[in-house]
């Protein structure tokens, strides 16, 4: 992941789903970890190398990955 952007979820939305982004590019919105990792494998990420845990990858707005 080194030199990518921040990746943000970012709250939950009142009609269910977290949006998704990198940057300025909106990935999608995600109803689970399995469309978030869906949506970072499409934008070239390896799924073996994201750790939801981890702040300085991933950036959880409105509650952490158990949060839908």
């Amino acid at each position: 992941m080194t030199g990518l952007a921040l990746i943000v979820v970012h709250p939950p939305s009142p009609s269910g789903g977290r949006r998704v982004t990198v940057g300025r590019e909106i990935l999608g919105t995600a109803y689970g970890v399995a469309d978030l990792y869906e949506f970072l494998r499409r934008a070239g990420w390896d799924p073996d190398d994201i750790r939801l845990d981890d702040a300085g990858q991933i950036a959880w707005q409105g509650g952490g990955p158990g949060t839908w």
